[in-house]
């Protein structure tokens, strides 16, 4: 999507000659008085709006949860639902192979890469899903092992600087007292592998680059990192049976996924986390990679842990892994990763959100313990402390040796594996698996939502009723609504231009507390006492106003907005909030967490917007349009559906087979390769692209405008997408409501085919 660059705004656009014989504002409101920039008021409003919606959340989530602890077995029963949840959103949904582990020996590379006397360290592959394995070390103590432990390292970390380091004892203390350890490689945060030699590399860490394309797909790095856990455990399970000991533990990242891993699969006995543990109220503020979809509204640190119940969960408050934004832009590389920092909690936040979890589930009930430095209580503890080994190993009911193992340094036998090349095959492994759900995502989402079978043979009526589930289903699921009652307009309005054929006015009203819409409404002059007309709502792309769309020739726009006017529609130019770079990003980040989104305010902006048009005598309100182009053309296929006002949609400049768009990693035209992180959806991928999207207009009529060089996509991806609309409308026998228009031009509108297609389906005649 070309970048709609704002140069410029002044409130009071072009001086405008008033007439006398038009009233400086509308009629049935009050004078609007506010100056300065309204698009950057609007931002701050919704950004107050979602902090308050997030705190309210945190406080609501008990409504979510009906937890049983009167017996094991009850409240496992009670927690299922909101386990299911969880698997679901960290994209834990795929089936995962047969259990299997083989020792990696290669030419004169050995498998056993190093030998104390505590045990045998030996490089190891199992198997996880169809094409993804798991790489790391395997830890074997010289006698049968009495439990089995998963340690998850650092992103930053490699699982040789667990064991050959001599600072580094845990590994050793476990192995020492006859536990197996299994240490899998994290996919890191450097950014060697990320992109696509025929395209471009990118400065996103390793982590981001498969969140980017997995999570429009309904997976995550972390549901990825969590199955190869849950894979170890599936192996030590089918070698050693189902009684075996299996536990979990992890350190920065690696806590992280042990927390997840433990609150997902109760078969893990145990939980040991260390230097992650936190409140969580500000997850936006941390690494894109660690973002998961409406987490917040049910899930915090604590939420997790108290799933974890009845098994033993540790805590330990160290150190975090300090990590300051992604890499930075090397020569030959594309800027655009997400920004995002990590940073150690302070005790008191960290101690209480431990005690928080008492008020989920009763001391009683699970063996609870919170590790800092035995010095100073209140100070940090050495990650993966000899205290956390102790603890760690009572809770498995494994008393620890009387006297703690000596790590030796490295020597001259111990061979260190090439780190780099093995993180080159685990990000690859988990890129194809991608690209293939990216590749079969038409098959997936026509699984989910049959439009074809829905439409053939079947009436307008019953396919409308039989969409109905799938509209909602977007709304909520993909999107996010908000359930607020939309307040009374108070419109307010100033005139702002007077032209020859048109007035101009202003317009601002109430939605939310905290939150407007904005925008200019043209009317015409030689509207008649009693005549009714349509409207078309025109709206900008990124980084517009609704200036834009009306004067300057602007080059994307070319006053499409002040020539229907000139034709005679009302016309009215609302401002989108996709302005501001990262402060729309973050906005969108920040209701991501509580189930909403960018478009959640849209959706209720163009809601009120609609139901104000409705209301004034001019308006016909059953021939109510929405024309947009670029953000605005993406609006056009996303909120027209939702809102059965608006009678057609035209959508410019946009329409895209949107999974590719979006998560595909082998063409220039995704945006894989540039700054627009929040345009993943989660699961939108497998679940709507365009061809659903309008499905969920039909029957209302709707367009497509594309130029032959719009840099958006190729004409071969529209024409693609395009076709299941043609034969969605044909299958209805409403074949005549939809157009394409394909015209030798740039990311612009051409307003020759469109505004046709406004006459014909508005019963409109247009001026000369």
């Amino acid at each position: 999507m070309v970048r709609l660059v704002l140069i410029g705004f002044c409130l009071f656009w072009a001086s405008p000659a008033f007439s006398a014989d038009s009233p400086q504002h509308l009629p049935g409101t009050t004078p609007l008085t506010v100056e300065g920039d309204l698009a950057d008021q609007m931002m701050d409003g919704l950004h107050r709006f979602i902090d308050h919606k997030i705190s309210n959340a945190i406080e609501r989530r008990e409504l979510l949860w009906k937890r049983d602890t009167s017996s094991v077995d009850a409240y496992e029963k009670s927690i299922a639902a909101n386990r299911q949840q969880l698997r679901k959103i960290i994209g834990l949904v795929d089936s995962r192979v047969t259990p299997h582990l083989e020792r990696i020996a290669e030419d004169d590379k050995p498998a056993m890469i190093a030998e104390r006397p505590q045990g045998r360290v030996f490089r190891v592959r199992w198997s996880v899903l169809d094409g993804v394995t798991a790489e790391g070390l395997l830890i074997e103590p010289l006698q049968a092992p009495v439990a089995h432990t998963i340690l998850l390292p650092d992103a930053s970390q490699t699982p040789e600087d667990l064991v050959l380091n001599p600072n580094q004892r845990f590994v050793w203390d476990l192995v020492g007292a006859r536990v197996q350890v299994l240490i899998p490689v994290l996919i890191d945060r450097t950014d060697r592998w990320s992109g696509n030699e025929k395209v471009a590399f990118t400065n996103q860490p390793h982590r981001e680059w498969i969140w980017r394309q997995a999570y429009h797909m309904g997976r995550h790095i972390i549901g990825f990192e969590v199955q190869k856990v849950l894979a170890a455990t599936d192996w030590i399970e089918a070698r050693h049976g189902q009684q075996a000991k299996v536990a979990v533990a992890g350190y920065g990242e690696g806590g992280l996924l042990a927390l997840y891993s433990a609150a997902v699969d109760s078969r893990l006995k145990s939980c040991l986390v260390s230097g992650y543990f936190d409140a969580r109220t500000r997850p936006w503020e941390e690494p894109i990679y660690r973002h998961v979809w409406s987490l917040t509204r049910e899930f915090g640190d604590a939420e997790l842990g108290a799933m974890v119940a009845p098994r033993p969960l540790i805590v330990e408050y160290s150190a975090a892994p300090q990590v300051d934004g992604p890499p930075a832009v090397s020569p030959g590389r594309r800027g655009g990763a997400a920004a995002g920092r990590i940073t150690t909690p302070e005790w008191k936040v960290v101690n209480d959100e431990f005690r928080r979890i008492d008020q989920l589930v009763p001391g009683g009930f699970q063996e609870r313990t919170l590790i800092s430095n035995s010095e100073k209580p209140t100070h940090l503890a050495e990650p993966l402390s000899g205290a956390a080994a102790s603890q760690f190993l009572k809770s498995l009911g494994i008393n620890a040796p009387a006297s703690p193992s000596l790590v030796s340094p490295s020597r001259p036998s111990d061979f260190r594996p090439d780190a780099a090349e093995r993180q080159r095959r685990q990000v690859l492994e988990l890129e194809r698996f991608v690209q293939r759900l990216v590749r079969e995502s038409d098959h997936t989402r026509d699984k989910y939502f049959p439009v074809t079978n829905l439409s053939q043979g079947h009436s307008i009526e019953a396919f409308t009723e039989s969409t109905k589930k799938y509209r909602n289903y977007f709304r909520d699921e993909v999107l996010g609504s908000f359930d607020d009652r939309l307040l009374p307009f108070n419109p307010r309005t100033r005139k702002i231009y007077d032209r020859e054929r048109w007035v101009g006015y202003e317009v601002m009203l109430d939605v939310f507390p905290d939150v407007f819409a904005w925008g200019v409404l043209l009317l015409p002059k030689d509207l008649k006492e009693g005549e009714r007309r349509p409207v078309v709502v025109c709206q900008h792309g990124r980084n517009g106003i609704p200036k834009h769309v009306i004067e300057g020739d602007e080059k994307a726009y070319h006053d499409y907005a002040a020539k229907l006017a000139d034709r005679g529609f009302i016309v009215f130019a609302p401002h989108n909030p996709y302005r501001g770079e990262d402060k729309y990003r973050f906005l969108s980040r920040k209701a991501n967490s509580v189930k909403g989104s960018l478009f959640s305010f849209i959706l209720a902006q163009h809601e009120q917007i609609l139901n104000w048009l409705a209301s004034l005598p001019q308006v016909d309100p059953d021939r109510m349009a929405f024309y947009g182009l670029s953000y605005g053309g993406e609006t056009a296929v996303r909120i027209p559906p939702l809102l059965d006002r608006y009678c057609l949609s035209i959508c410019s400049a946009d329409f895209n087979d949107w999974a590719r768009k979006i998560a595909a990693t082998d063409a220039k035209y995704t945006f894989m390769f540039t700054v627009e992180w929040e345009m993943p959806y989660f699961d939108m991928g497998s679940t709507y692209n365009y061809g659903e999207m309008v499905a969920l207009l039909a029957p209302r009529p709707f367009m497509v405008e594309r130029g032959h060089g719009d840099g958006v996509a190729p004409d071969e991806w529209v024409a693609y997408e395009y076709a299941k609309v043609r034969r969605l409308y044909d299958a209805l026998r409403i074949g005549d409501r939809t157009e394409i228009e394909v015209f030798d031009g740039l990311h612009e509108i051409n307003g020759k085919g469109t505004f046709e297609f406004l006459e014909k389906h508005l019963r409109h005649r247009i001026r000369d």
